[in-house]
């Protein structure tokens, strides 16, 4: 079996009219959609780093925010599909196309996902200062003010937004949306007080969360992975039901040869396998998840139809 898989990986090379001994000869670009410290950012300098090792080459990590992660997107979707330039970070504009009007590219068309890399609940939070410490207290606060209850996300249209609204939505409640241009700076605007909660990945949070900046009210995933702490209920054991997961994967600009793909895909998959890694992920409250080219292109399809019925329940609309 492992020679007919690297059989079938010469011939795809050859096909593609790659020269797979020369494959990389020049530095990678991972660009992530966000600013440094969020999650997307973590995993890809993590990652970044092994992959560095298994290809000779650096991965040099480009912060490209703003609009939700739609420029970033749209930076890679519009690169040259020559194997160097790669998008790291979620799927938001493909899972959710209809929240982001400022989209000047079509996802399905114009980027190729080559494997998913982590995947993880995000973190309802809230302030040290904050009158409520679990989902009970919050939904108490929330209906004892109509003008209702701020809440962070990283931005407008990305899956903390929705996650935050389909809460509201679930629990009958009034959140008020207030987007930062980051996960980063949303956490700190929580811990400061500036709003009363928020819907963040937990590498971002994190320290806040050990110096008692911050607490965690809920998880938003169904499931709680092993890298967070059992004592952190989820919203689901609380009566909501919500299931919103953080994920992030690595995407190629459409005409990227399928040997290219292929080759990163597979690398992805034994840099995850690494123990170092592992570690390294869960320590910084990530779940290394990988999911191959296929079965990922078919995850995101699954995702974009439930997430499009919840934006109808929900009603988020965004400005155009």
């Amino acid at each position: 079996m492992a020679l007919a898989r690297l059989t079938l990986a010469v011939l795809l090379l050859a096909a593609a009219g790659v020269r797979g001994q020369d494959y990389p000869s020049q530095p990678i670009r991972f660009i992530v959609p966000f600013l440094a410290g969020g999650g997307a950012d973590v995993a890809a300098r993590i990652l970044g780093q092994k992959l560095s090792e298994a290809f000779g080459q650096q991965i040099i990590i480009e912060n490209r925010a703003g609009a939700g992660g739609v420029i970033g997107a749209n930076a890679a979707a519009s690169a040259p599909p020559d194997g160097y330039t790669f998008l790291f970070g979620p799927g938001d504009f493909v899972t959710r196309p209809s929240l982001m009007p400022q989209m000047t590219f079509d996802p399905q068309k114009d980027l190729v996902p080559v494997a998913m890399v982590s995947s993880n609940p995000m973190l309802v939070v809230a302030g040290a200062h904050a009158p409520f410490n679990n989902v009970k207290e919050l939904i108490a606060a929330a209906k004892a003010q109509p003008q209702g209850i701020s809440y962070a996300s990283p931005g407008t249209a990305t899956i903390n937004h929705v996650a935050g609204e389909w809460l509201a939505a679930e629990a009958g409640i009034k959140l008020v949306h207030v987007p930062y241009r980051g996960g980063g700076a949303a956490a700190n605007g929580i811990a400061a007080g500036d709003v009363s909660l928020g819907v963040v990945s937990p590498p971002v949070v994190q320290a806040l969360i050990d110096t008692r900046a911050v607490k965690v009210i809920a998880l938003t995933g169904k499931e709680r992975p092993p890298s967070l702490p059992p004592s952190w209920p989820t919203l689901v054991e609380n009566g909501l039901d919500i299931d919103a997961v953080f994920w992030v994967g690595l995407f190629a600009p459409t005409g990227t040869p399928d040997a290219v793909i292929s080759r990163l895909d597979q690398e992805t998959a034994k840099a995850l396998q690494d123990e170092t890694v592992r570690k390294r992920m869960v320590d910084a409250g990530l779940d290394p998840t990988y999911v191959h080219h296929a079965a990922f292109v078919e995850r995101i399809r699954a995702e974009a139809a439930r997430y499009d019925g919840i934006i109808r329940r929900t009603g988020i609309r965004v400005a155009h």
